[in-house]
């Protein structure tokens, strides 16, 4: 207090020498009646819930597709390879339109991903959201090379009919 007193001009040190110390009960919060309120200090350390793990319910959809759509498409992308042709139809065709939805899936989840990296800087939020990006990206570009080799092979990709 005396270093802030020699500080400042002369005209004011004797202004502050008189002026009453600054007490709890002075304080502004406690004058406004908040007394029995808790005063919550800043910590910056501190994140907001929506930049931690909590992904909500699409997220927490798109966690669960993508872990069952990732290695379905991957296996396709074996079959593709090795066969020549993708997943058979299945009975009532459930096989092929499962092989269809995980290929919706996983570039849905990569699209959600890039436009999150575009606006923000940063991918999906969460461990499991994250881990489904990383392997949707993987996912992706082996789908690249498959169909790659698969085009310089034959000329072009198969069709509905194999």
């Amino acid at each position: 207090m005396a270093a802030s007193i020699l500080a400042t001009p002369l005209a004011c040190r004797s202004c502050l020498a008189r002026a009453p110390a600054l007490t709890a009960r002075s304080s502004p919060a406690y004058i406004s009646g908040a007394r029995a309120k808790r005063r919550v200090r800043f910590d910056p350390t501190i994140r907001a819930t929506s930049d931690s793990t909590d992904t909500g319910t699409v997220g927490t959809a798109a966690t669960v597709l993508g872990a069952v759509s990732n290695p379905l498409l991957l296996y396709s992308l074996f079959v593709l390879k090795t066969t020549g042709s993708g997943l058979p139809p299945g009975p009532y065709g459930l096989y092929g339109a499962a092989e269809g939805v995980a290929y919706l899936v996983v570039f849905g989840i990569v699209g959600w991903s890039l436009v999150k990296k575009v606006r923000t800087g940063s991918g999906l939020p969460g461990t499991g959201l994250g881990a489904v990006e990383g392997l949707s990206f993987l996912s992706i570009v082996a789908a690249v090379v498959v169909f790659g080799l698969e085009f310089a092979e034959k000329g072009s990709l198969p069709g509905p009919t194999g």
